[in-house]
C-alpha cells in the first residue's frame, strides 16, 4: 500500500525509496514531520514531532500554550496568527481580514490520478500506477473549503501537490495568494540550485548555499521565461552527479511563479512553490472553486543524476502526450535562418527536394506564410496564405512536399497582433492595452486578450482551417514577447488581478482543443527559444525549442543544465550556419552536429547552396542520427564532466539504452591546450559484468573497467589547415556490448 493512515492521525505516503509523513496538529492544521530516505511505516512518531517551547514565541492559544507556529513545520501554512513566515495561501473576507483557519474534516483516498479539467496536469490512466488522498480542511467561520491533493506515483518516487479552495459560504472571498506546494524542512543546510539566464542564454545553473531569510526566483513576465525556469532544487553541499541527498521541485505551469527557499530564526527551511502572489488576485464567489497548478516534488539520495532521471521518465509515462511521449521525434530542416521572410513556393519546394536527398524527414516553414508579411511590422493575426508568395495556394506546396515522403510544419504565433494586418483594422478592441495609457510595442508587435472566448475561438478557427485543409504535421507555436499594459477589456475592476492567470487559462484552452481535434499533429512550442521551457507547455507540446541560440558552445551550457529538469526529448536541438546568428563564433560541422544530436536534431541553414563535402557530411550525419535516434532521443542520460566546474573546458555527458547494451557519449573540449596532460573519460550507467567496445576497437572492457578506470582518450590532435581553429573539438564513443 502506498499510503497509510494510522489512528493517531498520522499520514505516511511511500514511494519505493521515499517517505513523506505528515500529521494533524492540535491546531487542527497539517503539520510536516518528514520527507526524505524510505523509513519503516509505525503508528506514530513522536521523536519527529517532538518541539521545545520559547517564551518569545506566540502561542496557539491558552489552552495549547505550547503549540507554537512559528516553531510547527507546518504543510500549507497560514499568515497573522504566529507565525511570521510566508504562507502558502491568503484570503480576504468580505470584512477586510485576511486571517483564515482551515481545520482538518476528512480524507479520501482513490486509485489512480485523474488529469485537471482547465491545467496541464499529471495523469495515471492506467489507474494502477498512482494513488490519490485529499484532505479536506474547513473553515466555518469564511465558509470556505480547502482540498489539499497528494498523488503519489510509488515507482516514479514522484509526489504531486495541489489545492483547491472552495467558496461554500454566502459571500465572495478574494484569494490574494493560492501556492501548489509547500515543504518545510528541519535545517538549512543546502544549496539551492536554480536556472536563469536571458534571452539566448537560458537555464544556466546557479548554486548557493542558503542564508537566512528569502531567496528566490519568479516571473511576472505571463511566461515562465527567459530570466528563470520554475524547476528548482535543493541539495547538500556535497551532493554530486552520482552521491547525495537532492530535492526536485518542478511547477507545471506556463505564467507567472515563484519558487521561494525561506530560512527562518530557528535554521528551518521552508520551500513554496506555485502563482506568483505578485499582481495575483482572485474573486471567489459563492459557489465557485479555484484550482492551483501542480507542483511536482521528488527526492533522491543518489545525487542529480538519479533525481534527473526518475522525473524525466516520471515526465515521458505520466505528463506528455501518450501519442508522442516515445513516439521518434523526425528530424527536420527549418528555412528561417536561411531565408529569414524571403520565401516563395519554388524555394521551399527546393528546400525539400534537398531534404530529400540528405534523408531528412520534414520541412518546417517558419514566419512570413501568411498576410503581407514581408518583416516584422505586419500580419500578425491574418491567419491565411500570402497569395503573393503562394499564388497557387499553401497545398499545392504542401502536396508536393508530401510526395517527396517529407512531413510539412508549419510555424505559428497565435497570441500575438499587429496593428498592420486585417485582424486590428476588425477588432482593434482584442489587442491587449490599458485605457488611457501608451502600449509598448516589442519586436513591432502586441498582445491579444487571450482571456476573451471570442479570441480564443477566432484562433482555433483559423488555425484549425489551416491544419485540416492542408493536412499539416507539425506546428511550431512560438511567442516573441510578454505583456506589459495589462488590462482586460472585459474584466471588471476587481478582476484585473485575475488577468495573467485568465490569459494562461485562454492559451491552454486553445492547445487543447487543438490536440484534441488533431490529435497526430505534433506541436513544439516555442517563445523566442526558451521563453516559456516548461512542463506546462509540455503537457500540450512535447517538445520545446531549447534556444534561439544555436551555436554549439553557447548550446552545451544551455543542454547541460536544462537536462536537470527535462529529458533530452524535449529538447529541440538544430545544426546552424556559421558564423553563428547569435555569437559569431564558427565552429565545425562536426561540433555543432555533436551537440544537437543529443536532442529533437534537426538543421537552420540553407541546404540548397552546400557544397558537395558539405551535402555528403550532412547525409552522414543525418543517417548516424537516424540509426541511433531513440537512443538519443528516450536513452539514459548523464551528465559526466560540468561545463560549470572550474577550469570547465571539458564537457561530457552520455545516453544508455534501458538494457545497458549500447551507450553513446560525447566529450567536448571548448579550448585547445598546448602539451596537453594525459586524459581519460569515465563512462557511467553501463552493466559493470558486460563486456564492452568502444568505438568498434578489438580490445574488451568490463563495464566496471570503462566506469572506473575511464577510457584513455587521445589529446594530441591532428594539424587543421592554416586559417582554421582547432578549438572547439567534439568525441564520440559508441559503447557497445560485445
Amino acid at each position: 500500500m502506498t499510503i497509510h493512515v494510522s489512528e493517531q492521525r498520522i499520514f505516511h505516503l511511500q514511494t519505493d525509496h521515499t517517505s513523506y509523513i505528515f500529521t494533524i496538529l492540535p491546531t487542527g492544521e497539517l503539520g510536516q514531520l518528514y520527507y526524505g530516505n524510505r523509513i519503516p511505516v509505525k503508528a506514530d512518531y513522536p521523536n519527529l514531532a517532538t518541539r521545545e517551547w520559547h517564551n518569545d514565541t506566540p502561542s496557539f492559544s491558552e489552552d495549547l500554550n505550547d503549540v507554537q507556529p512559528e516553531l510547527l513545520k507546518q504543510e500549507y501554512a497560514s499568515f497573522g496568527k504566529g507565525d511570521f513566515r510566508d504562507p502558502a495561501y491568503q484570503v480576504t473576507m468580505a470584512n477586510g481580514s485576511s486571517i483564515s483557519g482551515f481545520q482538518f474534516d476528512h480524507y479520501e483516498i482513490h486509485q489512480g490520478k485523474n488529469r485537471l479539467p482547465e491545467l496541464p496536469s499529471t495523469f495515471d490512466d492506467s489507474g494502477d500506477e498512482a494513488t490519490t488522498i485529499e484532505v479536506m480542511m474547513k473553515d466555518d467561520l469564511a465558509g470556505l473549503t480547502l482540498v489539499l491533493s497528494y498523488a503519489v506515483f510509488d515507482h516514479q518516487d514522484v509526489i504531486i501537490r495541489s489545492a483547491k479552495f472552495i467558496n461554500d459560504g454566502q459571500a465572495k472571498v478574494v484569494l490574494n495568494r493560492a501556492l501548489s506546494g509547500q515543504l518545510d524542512l528541519p535545517d538549512d543546510h543546502y544549496q539551492m540550485i536554480q536556472f536563469s539566464g536571458t534571452w539566448a542564454r537560458e537555464r544556466h545553473l546557479y548554486r548557493e548555499s542558503l542564508h537566512p531569510g528569502v531567496q528566490s526566483i519568479s516571473s511576472k513576465r505571463t511566461a515562465s521565461s527567459h530570466q528563470a525556469n520554475p524547476f528548482l532544487m535543493l541539495a547538500r553541499p556535497d551532493t554530486n552527479e552520482d552521491a547525495g541527498e537532492v530535492f526536485g521541485f518542478n511547477l507545471i505551469y506556463s505564467g507567472n511563479f515563484l519558487d521561494q527557499v525561506e530560512v527562518d530564526q530557528f535554521d528551518t527551511t521552508r520551500i513554496l512553490t506555485g502563482i506568483n502572489p505578485a499582481g495575483f488576485g482572485w474573486n471567489l464567489q459563492p459557489g465557485e472553486s479555484f484550482q492551483t497548478p501542480e507542483a511536482v516534488i521528488s527526492y533522491s539520495n543518489q545525487g542529480f543524476n538519479q533525481l534527473s532521471q526518475q522525473l524525466g521518465k516520471f515526465y515521458l509515462k505520466h505528463l506528455v502526450n501518450p501519442k508522442f511521449a516515445k513516439q521518434p521525434r523526425p528530424t527536420l530542416i527549418n528555412n528561417w535562418e536561411a531565408t529569414t521572410f524571403d520565401i516563395t513556393d519554388k524555394k521551399l519546394v527546393n528546400f525539400a527536394k534537398a531534404a530529400k536527398k540528405l534523408g531528412l524527414e520534414m520541412l518546417v516553414v517558419d514566419d512570413g506564410w501568411f498576410g503581407h508579411r514581408d518583416s516584422d511590422r505586419s500580419s500578425l493575426g491574418d491567419w491565411f496564405v500570402n497569395q503573393k508568395k503562394f499564388p497557387g495556394g499553401f497545398k499545392e506546396l504542401v502536396d508536393k512536399v508530401h510526395s517527396l515522403g517529407l512531413k510539412f510544419g508549419l510555424w505559428f504565433e497565435p497570441e500575438m497582433i499587429s496593428k498592420d494586418s486585417r485582424l486590428y483594422a476588425d477588432h482593434p478592441d482584442w489587442m491587449i492595452k490599458t485605457p488611457g495609457r501608451r502600449s509598448t510595442p516589442q519586436r513591432h508587435q502586441f498582445v491579444l486578450d487571450m482571456t476573451r472566448q471570442e479570441v480564443v475561438d477566432y484562433l482555433y478557427s483559423v488555425m484549425s482551417q489551416m491544419i485540416q485543409a492542408n493536412h499539416l504535421d507539425y506546428i511550431k507555436w512560438d511567442m516573441n514577447r510578454n505583456i506589459t499594459e495589462m488590462f482586460g477589456a472585459k474584466l471588471a475592476a476587481d478582476q484585473q488581478l485575475e488577468f495573467s492567470h485568465r490569459y494562461i487559462l485562454g492559451v491552454y484552452q486553445l492547445y487543447q482543443r487543438l490536440i484534441s481535434q488533431f490529435p497526430n499533429v505534433l506541436f513544439e512550442s516555442c517563445a523566442s527559444g526558451g521563453g516559456r521551457f516548461d512542463l506546462g507547455m509540455m503537457y500540450y507540446a512535447p517538445q520545446a525549442w531549447t534556444s534561439d541560440n544555436t551555436d554549439a558552445i553557447e548550446r552545451l551550457f544551455i543542454q547541460y543544465s536544462t537536462s536537470f529538469g527535462y529529458p533530452q526529448s524535449m529538447m529541440g536541438a538544430h545544426v546552424s550556419d556559421v558564423p553563428n546568428d547569435q555569437n559569431r563564433r564558427i565552429t565545425s560541422f562536426d561540433t555543432r552536429a555533436g551537440v544537437a544530436f543529443f536532442g529533437d536534431f534537426g538543421y537552420e541553414l540553407d541546404i540548397t547552396k552546400l557544397s558537395t563535402d558539405q551535402q555528403a557530411l550532412i547525409k552522414q550525419q543525418v543517417a548516424f542520427y537516424k540509426a541511433h535516434r531513440q537512443l538519443f532521443q528516450f536513452g539514459t542520460f548523464y551528465r559526466i564532466d560540468s561545463p560549470y566546474q572550474k577550469p570547465g573546458n571539458i564537457v561530457s555527458w552520455e545516453v544508455v539504452d534501458k538494457q545497458k547494451k549500447h551507450a553513446i557519449a560525447a566529450r567536448y573540449q571548448l579550448l585547445n591546450v598546448a602539451n596537453p596532460p594525459y586524459a581519460h573519460i569515465k563512462f557511467k550507467g553501463l552493466d559493470p559484468q558486460k563486456r564492452y567496445t568502444v568505438n568498434g576497437s578489438s580490445e574488451q572492457f568490463f563495464g566496471e573497467e570503462l566506469m572506473q578506470a575511464g577510457y584513455f582518450v587521445p589529446q594530441v590532435q591532428k594539424r587543421v589547415p592554416r586559417g582554421q581553429s582547432a578549438d572547439f573539438n567534439t568525441q564520440l564513443f559508441l559503447i557497445d556490448e560485445v
